[in-house]
């Protein structure tokens, strides 16, 4: 059963009208990015040092432990927002959690966002900022994670990293609540729309047509789901079950498993999008306890390279 604290979060989700905002097509983004933080305090880095600096088109903030228990491993962050907005307070909270856990440095990377930028300028800032930690870190102690959109992006970016021939891939991808198909069109999606309590097709499917412009929502460069999977990076998926993206992220994970990657996979029973980084939930500390855990194990070793047991 959900803890009390679900209930005090799912209470606050609906108090806020976010799924109200996502039944509107065309989403209201102006009122999303309400919620923006795009510069950064101390109080949004839970006290932690940070500085921020531009690559490319993005925004980067380094957040730094105060005591690094590994200085040759990094985490970089990718935050969601439907493409069009964020990141938002949660993000920073929780990825400062995170870098407090698992005491290495993380780059939270403010990506330049839709409707004024499209997938093409988005996927090219997220290379840009990948390349830029290449030149600080050994590919194989970058440690990827996204949440939403931002899990999108990174699963994009590891597609395309092993289309090239020098095959600079990071450690490990951890995804919560990815998007794995922006077209939306799975017919399973109606019945748990009917559950989510934060997200709904109509607003979600036209913050993707205006990241999409004049791109097939199922191509590749924008539905990680239409990709290439072969030699994919070990990779953890958080999927919440009354959640829009919850079908689509299983054929993820499905694709995922059949290519022979190295793969777990976190159910959410009951529980809706990016949980673990929902504040109060109890449900939403253990998850991210055990994503600071993943982390920490993945920091320590290299990537296999034999598939594991999906659990």
């Amino acid at each position: 059963m959900p803890s009390l604290t679900y209930y005090l979060t799912a209470s606050v989700i609906k108090l806020k009208g976010l799924k109200k905002t996502f039944s509107e097509s065309p989403i209201n983004y102006a009122r999303l990015r309400k919620d923006d933080v795009h510069h950064p305090t101390k109080k949004h880095t839970l006290g932690l040092p940070f500085r921020t600096f531009a690559v490319g088109q993005a925004s980067i903030t380094e957040i730094t432990p105060n005591e690094v228990s590994n200085p040759d491993v990094a985490i970089l962050y990718c935050p969601g927002g439907a493409f069009v907005y964020g990141p938002t307070e949660i993000n920073w909270h929780s990825i400062a959690t995170l870098v407090k856990q698992t005491r290495l440095r993380a780059y939270l990377v403010d990506y330049p966002k839709a409707p004024e930028n499209q997938i093409e300028a988005i996927n090219r800032s997220i290379d840009e900022v990948y390349a830029h930690l290449l030149g600080q870190y050994e590919a194989r102690n970058i440690i990827l994670i996204g949440d939403s959109v931002g899990a999108t992006l990174l699963t994009l970016l590891v597609q395309r990293l092993l289309q090239q021939p020098t095959r600079e891939l990071p450690n490990s991808l951890i995804l919560v609540s990815p998007v794995a198909d922006a077209s939306l069109s799975n017919p399973a999606i109606a019945a748990v729309d009917r559950q989510d309590i934060m997200l709904s097709v109509p607003g979600a499917l036209s913050a993707k047509r205006m990241c999409a412009g004049d791109l097939d929502l199922c191509s590749p460069d924008i539905s990680p789901l239409y990709g290439t999977f072969q030699g994919f990076i070990p990779t953890q998926i958080f999927i919440a079950e009354r959640d829009i993206m919850r079908p689509d992220a299983e054929l993820l994970a499905e694709k995922l498993r059949n290519a022979g990657a190295p793969l777990r996979v976190v159910r959410g029973a009951g529980m809706p999008h990016i949980w673990p980084f929902l504040p109060v939930m109890r449900e939403a500390k253990q998850a991210l306890n055990h994503i600071a855990q993943t982390i920490t194990e993945n920091a320590q070793a290299s990537p296999v390279k034999t598939a594991e047991a999906t659990r």
